[in-house]
């Protein structure tokens, strides 16, 4: 008796455990964060109602993220980095202007209105969150002044040694002040002016520290 010939092959399922995290998933839980810190800030939101919020399972979260910390701290840097492109108009003064409007506009946003200062309230009673935010703004927004001074300075514009640090103090101080704190308004002609300070500060004061 001859062997019954062999059955083709079927494929093998990955298991649960494999799956691919799903993009579209991902974002609807980003945005969730985002408007669960709005309505409730930190202190009260969970993970249950960022999945409530999401539409999804509470799995879906921790499988991406084990608790919220990281998942806000993820989220607030990711956000952070995609909003700030590194402008390159030609000029410093052109470039400073141009990062001065950008942080602007995201401050004036209803949502980080609301979300920033609550985030560093909680910051100041978490060294945990205090010190992952402090990491998570310094390498979005640092990276970005980092590369306006490095381009101003290859133009001659300023010299090498500016400090990146100090760039990323005179830009991102006046507009928390006005925006966060005061909650007043910030013309044109105000960012003007505010551009045309920090250039100056900049060119006249080139050493690191």
């Amino acid at each position: 008796m001859t062997d019954p010939e062999p059955r083709p092959s079927t494929p093998r399922r990955a298991p649960a455990g494999a799956a691919v995290l799903r993009e579209d998933v991902t974002e609807s839980i980003r945005a969730a964060v985002f408007a669960e810190l709005a309505a409730v800030g930190y202190g009260r939101m969970s993970m249950e109602g960022i999945a409530r919020r999401a539409g999804v399972g509470k799995a879906a979260v921790y499988r991406r993220w084990r608790s919220k910390l990281p998942l806000v701290l993820d989220t607030v840097s990711d956000i952070a980095a995609a909003g700030l492109p590194v402008p390159d108009t030609g000029t410093l003064h052109g470039d400073v202007r141009a990062m001065l409007e950008v942080s602007a506009r995201a401050l004036r946003h209803p949502v980080a209105a609301q979300i920033i200062p609550d985030l560093l309230a909680e910051a100041a009673r978490s060294p945990e969150l205090a010190a992952a935010l402090r990491t998570a703004l310094r390498d979005a927004q640092g990276g970005v002044a980092a590369a306006v001074i490095r381009q101003a300075a290859a133009r001659g514009e300023i010299p090498a040694a500016t400090d990146p640090g100090l760039a990323l103090d005179l830009l991102a101080g006046p507009l928390y002040w006005h925006l966060a704190v005061m909650r007043d308004d910030l013309p044109r002609h105000r960012l003007d002016a505010l551009t045309t300070a920090v250039v100056a500060a900049l060119s006249a004061t080139p050493a690191a520290g």
